[in-house]
């Protein structure tokens, strides 16, 4: 039988149900309470970063100079202690009297601690130890992908020079690379130094602007839409100091071939340039010629440049007539989502006195051509001109002295005799090669900070590999 309570004890009723309430409620927000002062013991805040979101670099067989350059500057996200691992001998010590000279220098001082594990298993070694979290490598090209899957499959971010690859089969590792780093969230990520080339910027920004450039034109074999070319040395002076190369860097089978080496910068302008921020695929290249021819060196050149006093043996199926030819040079030319492209390297031995490497770019619009040139005429100082094809004499003051001056202050603007204009930058943003590894080492810290990098990197890195190795398969195949 059901007997309904009186007005009192329903009354009692509901007070009693609304204590159980609170009472659940505080039990919570106290068991809240808690679960937040322990998190905030077990991990205090610190005004710097934790050490544990620090990166960490572990430098592997730095065979090339770039190695070292990366770190002239010092980072806030990088911890100031550098692991290395590499056999002993000349390119280790010149790594590390590079680094000694930044730590010492009277300018801006580095203040890196250099950890050395010297042992000829210096792979294995550094992934049993990994005392780092990246993994920078800049030397021999025919093993680097070796060490890069290695890397990733071992959980180890990857900082790397370019060239990744030098040939198909090593396009096919990338490949596997790649997927790995994507499975386990790890970056992979090559060194773009001529993305922050004063020039290169400003063509680019001067192609976005449609009053300006129009659009891009389509092209043809004989008359590209996009031209780079591109004269190296390979003696030359770094930090003051007259470059001592290893002999190896003169075997193509270890160093790459010009066509899959330089031109890694070139064919990344044309897609950086050309396509900002899209996604490319594969089948947007269509290769249609390639060429590639070497440079001769005499022993007294080689002399100078390596040290040596004579060809190593594993030369000499190079040398002709008592010269070494070095397959440093070559041209390709392409389509890229049907626009032409065409893209040379040459190798001279030394540069002219006050010269150095140059830089040749042209990108054709329906408006306007933008024009990058290096030579004697420009004291070899990487310039920018502008040839207007309708007359946009204003649009192009706009562009120049009011669009841009907000991220680019100090733009000027000349007209020439010839009727070409001469973008004036100021000599602040020339700041030089060696300058550009602080800051694409600056990008990758970003990206590794945000835990990803832009969804268009990794899918255009492959086409640019695709496209280098393609070119050199085509080139071999035409003597």
């Amino acid at each position: 039988m059901h007997i309904s309570a009186g007005p009192k004890e329903h009354l009692m009723e509901q007070i009693m149900l609304k204590f159980k309430s609170i009472k659940v409620w505080a039990i919570q927000v106290l068991g809240l309470l808690v679960l937040l002062l322990l998190a905030n013991c077990s991990s205090p805040k610190k005004d710097s970063m934790e050490e544990s979101d620090k990166v960490v670099f572990m430098s592997l067989d730095p065979g090339h100079f770039h190695a070292g350059l990366i770190h002239k500057s010092m980072y806030p996200q990088v911890d100031s202690t550098v692991y290395v691992f590499a056999p002993d001998g000349a390119e280790l010590k010149d790594f590390l009297q590079r680094l000694e000279g930044f730590n010492t220098r009277s300018d801006n001082p580095t203040a890196w601690n250099v950890e050395v594990y010297k042992t000829p298993d210096y792979l294995n070694q550094m992934i049993q130890r990994k005392p780092g979290n990246v993994m920078m490598v800049a030397g021999k090209n025919d093993q680097k992908i070796d060490y890069i899957l290695a890397a990733v499959q071992n959980g180890i971010h990857v900082y790397a020079d370019k060239p990744l690859v030098i040939d198909q089969k090593g396009f096919e590792k990338l490949n596997q690379a790649f997927g790995i780093a994507e499975m386990d969230d790890l970056l992979l990520y090559d060194i773009m130094t001529e993305r922050f080339e004063i020039t290169s910027i400003l063509q680019k920004e001067l192609s976005l602007i449609p009053e300006v450039f129009g659009t891009l034109v389509d092209g043809t074999l004989d008359k590209p839409a996009i031209t780079k070319e591109s004269v190296h040395h390979f003696f030359k002076y770094v930090s003051g100091q007259p470059l001592i190369r290893p002999d190896w860097f003169f075997d193509v089978t270890k160093q790459g071939e010009g066509l899959v080496d330089v031109t890694t910068h070139l064919v990344d302008l044309i897609q950086w340039a050309a396509f900002p921020e899209q996604v490319l695929d594969m089948s947007d290249v269509e290769m249609l010629a390639a060429r590639r021819w070497s440079t001769p060196l005499s022993s007294e050149e080689f002399q100078k440049v390596t040290g040596k006093a004579d060809f190593p043996e594993f030369l000499h199926k190079d040398v002709k007539d008592g010269q070494l030819q070095v397959y440093g040079n070559g041209e390709m030319h392409y389509t890229l989502r049907g626009k032409h492209a065409k893209v040379s390297v040459i190798w001279d031995f030394q540069a002219p006195e006050g010269g150095g490497d140059t830089h040749y770019s042209v990108m054709r619009g329906t408006k306007a051509n933008l024009i990058t040139q290096q030579g004697e005429a420009e004291a070899f100082k990487p310039t920018l001109y502008v040839e207007l094809l309708e007359g946009q004499e204003k649009e192009l003051e706009q562009a120049i002295r009011v669009s841009l001056q907000g991220n680019y202050p100090g733009l000027g603007l000349e007209k020439l005799s010839d009727g070409k204009y001469l973008v004036q930058i100021p000599d602040s943003y020339h700041v030089g090669h060696e300058a550009h590894f602080a800051q694409v080492t600056e990008k990758f810290l970003e990206y590794f900070q945000e835990g990803n990098m832009p969804d268009w990197e990794v899918p255009n890195m492959l086409v640019k590999y695709f496209t280098t190795t393609k070119a050199l398969e085509l080139a071999r195949q035409n003597p």
